[in-house]
């Protein structure tokens, strides 16, 4: 059994999710042989050498899942982005590029955060290409850690003002440079997070049917994670 999961987006300030998530890691993740985290574990990330409580509680439940068995796999979302080798090692996770293509004996996937596909949001892409510039993670990781906890404290802020916005919504995946990218890569069923619209959906590519899985968000009472049980995907309550 293998689990995937996104847009967790834990911070001292959704101690619901956080619990959610923590029980899930204890319990029900473990009966798995697999967890696939894609992307936004936490609401910000500044810096793996950042001395913070709340981190190092994940930190040590992820690694004790990882030592009960359970193998962690973890990809960059658009606001844990600069999270590096020095956390997944301490949390005993593997750290993935995005995309890559999970090919197991029954089934092939290709996993993504997704967010790399929402091209009609000029705005959003231009802040991507910025954060995802290697010179530019260089430079914010060099700067005071005292700076980047401050950093980190003014995104939350912004992020919590626009969910308060009821108006906003995010920005779904372009659909011709979706089926590009399914082309790209085989055809392969597709799962990704990022969008927060959690569906299923079907493509016809090249006379091919698809399919596209959208993770779910987290939320305070209630998570998703998608479970493939060596036959099929469905979609399973964390509560």
């Amino acid at each position: 059994m293998i689990f995937f999961i996104s847009d967790l987006h834990l911070s001292p300030r959704s101690p619901g999710a956080t619990r959610l998530f923590l029980r899930f890691l204890e319990g029900r993740a473990r009966q798995g042989e697999a967890l696939f985290i894609l992307g936004d574990l936490f609401e910000v990330w500044v810096g793996d050498d950042i001395d913070d409580p709340y981190a190092a509680q994940i930190t040590a439940a992820l690694r004790a899942a990882s030592e009960a068995g359970l193998k962690i796999h973890f990809m960059h979302g658009n606001r844990d982005f600069a999270i590096g080798e020095q956390f997944t090692a301490a949390a005993g996770m593997s750290l993935l590029p995005d995309p890559y293509q999970l090919v197991l004996p029954e089934w092939s996937f290709v996993l993504s955060h997704g967010d790399a596909l929402c091209l009609d949001d000029h705005a959003y892409m231009a802040y991507r290409a910025k954060v995802r510039d290697p010179e530019w993670q260089r430079r914010m990781r060099a700067r005071p850690r005292f700076l980047r906890a401050l950093l980190g404290r003014y995104i939350r802020w912004r992020s919590a003002r626009r969910k308060r916005h009821r108006a906003y919504v995010y920005s779904d995946l372009n659909g011709p440079a979706t089926d590009d990218f399914l082309r790209d890569h085989g055809y392969c069923t597709f799962i990704h997070g990022h969008t927060h619209r959690p569906e299923k959906h079907d493509h016809i590519v090249d006379g091919i049917h698809v399919e596209r899985w959208v993770l779910a968000d987290w939320h305070e009472d209630h998570g998703e994670a998608l479970v493939w049980d060596g036959e099929q995907l469905s979609r399973e309550a964390i509560v």
